[in-house]
């Protein structure tokens, strides 16, 4: 008589009852073994697969600098649009885009046929009132001889006192006739002054030196001054820049006058063109609904290497420093109203530590007190570790190690 594991008999039992009788003790010790382990990993590893994933950096120095970016464009700091003061047909221009010009060089010339006409007219006009005034200058003289004579005839009652009268009255009136000629003398020379001046207009003088950077009118065009300043070309001093960021109404705070900046162009974009923000002007432009405000710098435009319309990309400094202590800026807990702490690991063992931060940007922070250089800390994970040790304490908490 044969007994199974369990102490029953299994003798009279058939072949394939006792074939799986006889596995059960296995099956049985192999269920244990699975509890066992799901109950380490319930009560023990479980804490283990919570433990952060710890990625560090060292404590380093270098430079940071913290600002606001913008694009922009560049403009000569000083220009004029040249422009016509009298409608006619453009005949002649006299310089070309790029030519450098001085101050009172001859830029163009308008037909200056009607006006020339104009101040022939006028001087005919004078010409003929002069000489109308000598006439009637002739014939005071005549009456003034007339009006005495009968004024002593008049007084031993030798001429009539109607004779008298009408002497008289032919002295005022060439007196007034006199005074009429010389207002429309002067009259007509005012006007003559006036299209002297359009005469003079039709050619057209460089008001400054500088460089001619466009020409927006061509020879044989007819410009109509009445209607508008028509602009024949633009005239530049190109020794200075200006830089005329639009920077968005969320930055434009951050920006004050003085504060120094800096731009690259497309071009070179490994040079940096440094200066000061002259003026922050009130007055927004509205793009596609963002409001942008225009921020202006002037720079020294060294070799002239800077032209008009460049794109610029213009950065403004709001904190800046030299060979500082460096950390990521994903190592910093807390924030600015509360104070910033760090998570240092050594030897294994994490201390959360409090630092004072200088300048920050969205990469790094500089750290004033608090850390050296070369030591270690967590970016990743450290607010884990912080929370168990505690935050603003120095506490320090063994980081676990896998086997």
């Amino acid at each position: 008589m044969a007994f199974d594991g369990a102490g029953a008999m299994t003798g009279n039992l058939p072949a394939r009852v006792r074939e799986q009788l006889s596995r059960r003790p296995v099956q049985i010790g192999l269920a244990v073994l699975l509890l066992l382990a799901g109950s380490w990993f319930y009560f023990d590893g479980s804490s283990e697969s919570q433990t952060p994933t710890i990625q560090t950096a060292n404590v380093s120095k270098g430079d940071i600098e913290d600002n606001v970016t913008a694009l922009g464009s560049l403009q000569p700091l000083e220009y004029v649009d040249v422009g016509a003061q009298v409608s006619g047909q453009l005949k002649h221009v006299h310089v070309d885009i790029g030519d450098q010009v001085e101050k009172g060089k001859l830029l163009a010339e308008i037909d200056p046929l009607v006006y020339q006409s104009q101040v022939d007219s006028d001087n005919a006009r004078i010409a003929d009132l002069e000489a109308q005034l000598k006439s009637k200058q002739a014939d005071l003289h005549l009456y003034q001889s007339q009006y005495v004579r009968y004024r002593d005839l008049l007084k031993g009652n030798a001429v009539s006192r109607d004779l008298y009268d009408q002497a008289l009255n032919k002295l005022e009136t060439t007196k007034a006739g006199i005074d009429s000629l010389k207002a429309q003398i002067s009259q007509q020379k005012a006007t003559l002054s006036g299209n002297m001046a359009n005469l003079s207009y039709t050619k057209i003088y460089a008001p400054m030196s500088g460089t001619v950077v466009s020409q927006t009118t061509q020879e044989g065009q007819t410009v109509v001054a009445n209607q508008s300043a028509p602009t024949i070309v633009r005239i530049a001093n190109l020794e200075t820049m200006t830089a005329e960021a639009q920077v968005a109404e969320a930055d434009v705070n951050k920006l004050k006058v003085g504060m120094d900046a800096y731009f690259t162009t497309l071009g070179m974009s490994d040079k940096k063109w440094r200066s000061t923000v002259r003026q922050i002007q009130p007055t927004p432009t509205i793009e596609n609904n963002v409001v942008l405000y225009n921020v202006l710098l002037d720079v020294k435009n060294e070799n002239n290497l800077l032209l008009p319309d460049m794109t610029a990309q213009v950065f403004f400094v709001a904190g800046a420093a030299k060979d500082a202590l460096l950390v990521p800026i994903a190592a910093l807990h807390g924030s600015s109203g509360r104070g910033y702490s760090v998570t240092v690991i050594k030897a294994g063992v994490s201390e959360e530590r409090s630092v004072t931060v200088g300048v920050k940007n969205r990469v790094n922070a500089q750290i004033l007190t608090g850390l050296s250089e070369g030591e270690s800390i967590a970016i990743s994970g450290g607010n884990q570790l912080a929370k168990k040790s505690g935050s603003g304490g120095s506490r320090a908490t063994r980081i676990p190690m896998p086997f």
